[in-house]
Order: C-alpha cells, then structure tokens, then sequence
C-alpha cells in the first residue's frame, strides 16, 4: 500500500457516493461523469486493498471498513476546506495576521493607538507585537521573514521598503537642583556633567558620533539599558541625560529640558522587505500607520 499515491479527488468521491449511496448522484453531485466517480472509486478500492461499496441495483452501500474508512475521509475534507478558510481571510481583510517588531518607545507611545484604528477598522485582524532593543535586530527579523513590519532609523539598506514615520529631537534632562541659565547647554557644559548614558548601542552609537563632532570629552557616569532609568537617575542627581524625546516620555515635570548646542534627531522608518508578498492585513496595518497623528510635542 503506497498512501502517498492517495488523491484529494478520492477522498471527495468516496464521501459523495456515501452521502447519495449511487454513483449516479454522487457524480452530478461533483459535475463530473459517472465513469470518472467509478474509476475513483475502484482504484481507491485497489490501492487500499479493500472493498468500499457494495453495488447492487439498488444502489451502493457502504461495508463495515467503508463505513471507517468514509469517516476519516470526512475529517480530511473538513481540513481541507479550513485550510481554504484560513488562505481565504489571510487573502482578505476578514482575518489575516500582521507581525510587528518595534523597539520600546516605538510600542508605547505609537503603536497602541495605530493598532487600537486597525481593530476598530478590521477586528479580524490579528496583530502580534515584540518589543526588541536593537535596530540592527529588528531589520533582521524582517530580513529572515519573522516580521511583516518593523522599526528603524535612517539611512538604511536597500533591500528595505521605508516610510519616514517621524523626526525626534535629543533632548537634555537635568536634576531639579541643577542651575542653568537659559534652556540650551553649551559645549563646556555638556562635556562638564556627568552623563547617564544608555548602552544600546543603536542608540548609543548616535550620541557618541554627536559628541565626537563636537570634539566634547565624555564624562560617563551610569551607562545603563533602559531609558526609564536614565530618568530616574537624573531625577535624583546622579548626572544628566540625553534621549529622545519619545524615548523620555513621560518626563517628571521637576526635571529641567535642555536642548543640545547643536540640534541632534533620529529620523524614524516603518520598514518592509521589498519585493515581500504581503497579503492584504499588513497594508492596512501600514496604512493605519502612515496615518498615525502624533499630539503636538
């Protein structure tokens, strides 16, 4: 017995013959000819070396091992057709998933509401998000296919499909305590402090290229992961810090904002692969993104 020589059409003809108990009816059933049901059922009967039907004039009638045999045929078909179900809403916007990696300020200040615009639109959709640190990791995720979207700063590779999302500006925070004469540092006092500093190196890796364009010596105090923490430690004086804008939200209204002698900004990207077969969820995904309004700074 060769279970691999088995066909799909088989199958739907043993059930039909089964629902009708005539060959007749079984093939007007599935608009075909007579002789092509026959000619399935009986090399079905031939491979599985045994007997099905019982044909009489009266019809045909399932034996004991079709009665066992029909059965399982009916929860392969029933398979078959959920799995047209699924392609069917993966295809439209009756169903669907969207898989989206994005690093922490991105999912706390963006995504909840893009996602809450996307459900109310098509609840059917289904939206996974996983928060990652690096960009570099996020690209590879989309670049291995484990996400449809992701988030990182520009320039970026060519193989990425890219839509500008937002500028955010670097931003100075200070201790409460801290005496500042006006609301822009200079270069000496930048170099002066001693910096809270965060050790993700996509983010790191921009302020020490800004500060090395500044030719500004670095006094680190704290390198540390999270930017809550920076906030936390300049809230109680252990240095200042320099994040995002978005990434120091909400800032504790006793810390004092700066801005840097010269202005310094991530320029922030919703990324696809190009060339990616996207089924029909992750555009409106991208579109509820794209129209995503952000509350003025």
């Amino acid at each position: 017995m060769d279970l691999q020589r088995l066909k799909l059409s088989q199958l739907r003809a043993l059930v039909a013959v089964a629902d009708a108990s005539n060959f007749g009816e079984a093939a007007a059933h599935l608009n075909l000819s007579q002789s092509t049901i026959s000619h399935a059922i009986a090399t079905l009967e031939a491979e599985l070396g045994i007997v099905l039907f019982q044909r009489g004039r009266h019809g045909a009638n399932l034996t004991p091992v079709g009665e066992k045999i029909v059965a399982q045929a009916r929860q392969v078909q029933q398979l078959i057709d959920q799995i047209a179900i699924e392609a069917n809403r993966e295809k439209g916007l009756h169903g669907g998933s969207v898989r989206v990696v994005a690093f922490r300020s991105i999912a706390t200040h963006v995504l909840p509401q893009a996602i809450a615009q996307c459900r109310q639109k098509f609840p059917e959709i289904a939206i996974t998000l996983t928060e990652m640190e690096e960009t570099s990791e996020m690209e590879q995720a989309v670049r291995a296919g484990r996400a449809d979207i992701g988030f990182t700063y520009l320039p970026t590779s060519d193989e990425f499909e890219t839509w500008e999302l937002l500028r955010d500006e670097y931003i100075v925070l200070l201790p409460p305590d801290y005496e500042m004469d006006g609301d822009q540092l200079s270069h000496e006092q930048l170099a002066g402090f001693p910096l809270v500093m965060t050790n993700v190196s996509c983010c790191s890796q921009i302020i020490y290229t800004y500060l090395h364009k500044l030719n500004a010596s670095l006094n680190i105090a704290y390198q540390v992961r999270e930017d809550s923490t920076i906030v936390s430690m300049v809230n109680q004086g252990l240095g200042i810090g320099i994040l995002p804008r978005l990434a120091a939200e909400p800032v504790p209204p006793q810390l004092q904002i700066c801005s840097l002698p010269d202005p310094l900004e991530r320029v922030i990207a919703i990324v696809t692969l190009k060339q990616a077969l996207h089924p029909p969820a992750v555009y409106a995904f991208l579109d509820a993104l794209k129209h995503y309004n952000f509350p003025p700074s």
